[in-house]
């Protein structure tokens, strides 16, 4: 498939997604949304997503211009359309992807692109990016997800803080808050995303997919759920090549040799 809001590049078993409107901060229109959904649905035998914006920005949030009349304004409910057909069905895409995502945040992430970041596995920030739920100044409520994913990485109270006092946070704080994974100095963000995606690129994939589906799982469920998911999980990781291979490499003493199966 040709893109033409994003750059999708295929490096072995990673696939990298550029965020490519750096004129706008890559601002994201719903054709953006509708893009990198297809990039996900299409990752192939792809075993790592790293995602990142172009030029200075990660995403300053949906790109009200290019939605014209249907902005986040009009009152005809353009906006509750875009975020059900285009944002929202994009940001689960993220978070439901069978295999790990790294979002390195370059810059603004705001709006609808702290939802996209926030919904990596792991989030990189460099000092210089932030994290903005700006909606309150326009009289609008946070979407594309970021109630439930601010709620569970930070709490209550720094989520209500973000969205109510509508805040800039920086990468050491939200390093510092819990809210990332790390903050790196920006010239080394994207060194450190990629070596952090190409490891987990070639780690235990099927393993991972299921360690993603349990921790869904215990944020929203309760304990004797998530013991019969980890059984089923331990069942069907256990009966896969990468489990064998571990537990050769282990007696062995050697660094396993993961396939993905």
């Amino acid at each position: 498939m040709s893109y033409e809001t994003i750059i999708v590049e295929k490096d072995g078993p990673l696939t990298t997604i550029t965020l490519n409107r750096p004129d706008r901060l890559n601002a994201m229109p719903p054709q953006m949304a509708d893009e990198i959904g297809a990039a996900f649905y299409d990752l192939g035998d792809s075993r790592a997503v790293l995602i990142t914006g172009a030029g200075k920005g990660f995403c300053s949030g949906a790109d009200l211009a290019a939605r014209g009349e249907r902005s986040a304004l009009d009152s005809k409910g353009g906006s509750h359309r875009a975020l059900q057909n285009h944002y929202n069905p994009a940001v689960n895409m993220v978070l439901r992807a069978p295999v790990p995502v790294i979002c390195a945040v370059n810059g603004p992430a705001a709006g609808v692109g702290c939802s996209l970041a926030l919904a990596g596995d792991f989030v990189l920030a460099s000092k210089s990016a932030y994290f903005l739920q700006a909606f309150v100044n326009i009289g609008l409520v946070p979407d594309g997800g970021s109630t439930w994913l601010l709620a569970r990485a930070i709490g209550r109270a720094r989520a209500t803080r973000m969205m109510m006092l509508g805040e800039k946070i920086g990468g050491e704080q939200a390093e510092d808050w819990g809210l990332i994974y790390k903050c790196t100095e920006d010239d080394a963000l994207m060194d450190e995303a990629k070596a952090l995606a190409e490891k987990l690129a070639n780690g235990p994939t099927l393993a991972y997919a299921t360690m993603k589906k349990n921790i869904a799982i215990a944020m929203d469920g309760n304990l004797t759920e998530v013991l019969l998911a980890e059984a089923e999980g331990q069942r069907i990781a256990g009966a896969s090549a990468d489990a064998m291979e571990g537990g050769m490499a282990f007696l062995q003493k050697r660094k396993p040799a993961f396939k993905g199966a």
